[in-house]
């Protein structure tokens, strides 16, 4: 970390070096310097993680790819197609890792089971929502009613209104971090100080953000919201069930898992795939890429959702194709290793660096039913 402080004592800012920029170079391209901080403001430049222009070099079109990255025909209409009998499969395992796993903590019913399945619900919602995401993009299967059925069934049960999130999350790849950006208030400041970091945290895991989220679903309940009410009947059958062979404490752990531990997840996910990072056409200022481990890939990111550059360079590619995607567009020399943070952990850090006051912005819930 680089910090940037004016001789007069004003607070200083800092500004953290995205991987492979060199030293003495901010991410706007221009040399350390002193910058001026009155009251919170900026007058120099501000804190920052988009890349260095010089890590972006300008090799495209291609052969495979135009010149934004995205997949040229006949290639694009291979990459495009949608593994039905392996969406399936997906379908069947993210049920076993939610449903199955609370009802298997049920059937044990024990103290530690239910810890075991709070635990382990972690990634059955992280998967949920990931699934009800591919739905989102028309992806997880080629018919058009399956597809909306299972997904809104995905999305519900971890309390995402598939539909509503579809609008919003399409107006987030029309234009990612413009003036109509859904998630701006994940993505904005970054990267922030270390206490506004642990504080973020800190709500998500003793289930203050939670309880927003369902302060908007309940005000949507009360508004005759169709998918709200949905939502509503989904959750008061399972906990209808779960009551109804004396197992209270199965639905309890459904939603508390998503309350803490997905919370959590989930802003760690969202930050890593556009915190700190502008509006622009080069979608590499707007998305970061992340090297993938297996421990990453199992808990916060599987179906490769962690490949989101390749996400963004083209949305109708389904989740099993972004690593060959992801992969051209390294071959292609687009993607460049000054870019690519080596870990999640290390893209944590420098986002959890800054030393001066964070920006603040509004952005629409995905439990907005708008």
């Amino acid at each position: 970390m680089v910090v940037l402080s004016e001789p007069n004592r004003s607070r200083p800012v800092g500004v953290v070096l995205h991987p492979g920029a060199a030293p003495n170079r901010i991410f706007d391209g221009v040399p350390d310097t002193l910058i001026t901080v009155s009251e919170g403001t900026l007058t120099g430049p501000k804190p920052t993680m988009v890349p260095p222009d010089d890590a972006l070099p300008d090799v495209l079109p291609t052969e495979r790819l135009n010149e934004r990255g995205m997949p040229k025909p006949p290639w694009r209409q291979e990459l495009r197609r949608i593994p039905d009998l392996r969406n399936v499969v997906a379908v069947g395992s993210t049920l076993l890792q939610s449903f199955g796993v609370v009802i298997a903590a049920a059937w044990i019913n024990t103290w530690w089971s239910y810890l075991l399945a709070w635990v382990l619900m972690a990634r059955g919602h992280v998967c949920l929502n990931i699934l009800g995401h591919e739905a989102a993009h028309r992806l997880l299967f080629t018919d058009r009613r399956a597809n909306d059925y299972v997904g809104r069934f995905m999305g519900y049960s971890s309390y995402q209104a598939m539909l509503a999130y579809r609008r919003a999350h399409f107006a987030h790849h029309r234009d990612e971090l413009g003036p109509n950006e859904p998630d701006a208030s994940l993505y904005a400041g970054s990267p922030v100080t270390r206490d506004s970091w642990l504080r973020k945290l800190r709500r998500d895991a003793t289930g203050v953000s939670a309880y927003k989220n369902f302060k908007v679903l309940g005000h949507a309940i009360v508004r005759g919201k169709s998918e709200a009410l949905q939502i509503l009947a989904l959750h008061v059958v399972m906990l209808g069930v779960a009551i109804a062979f004396d197992r209270p404490w199965a639905y309890v752990v459904w939603i508390a898992s998503w309350s803490t531990l997905w919370r959590v997840s989930n802003r760690l996910r969202a930050i890593a795939e556009h915190g700190g990072m502008e509006r622009s056409r080069d979608r590499r200022r707007t998305t970061h890429v992340i090297e993938q481990s297996l421990v990453a890939r199992y808990w916060m990111v599987p179906y490769h959702t962690g490949w989101h550059l390749a996400h963004h360079a083209d949305m109708g590619v389904p989740w099993t194709n972004l690593p060959r995607l992801h992969d051209e567009l390294v071959a292609s020399g687009w993607v460049t290793p000054e870019i690519v943070y080596p870990s999640y952990r290390a893209f944590w850090k420098a986002a959890s660096s800054g030393t001066g006051t964070s920006t603040q912005a509004e952005g629409a819930s995905f439990l907005a039913f708008e």
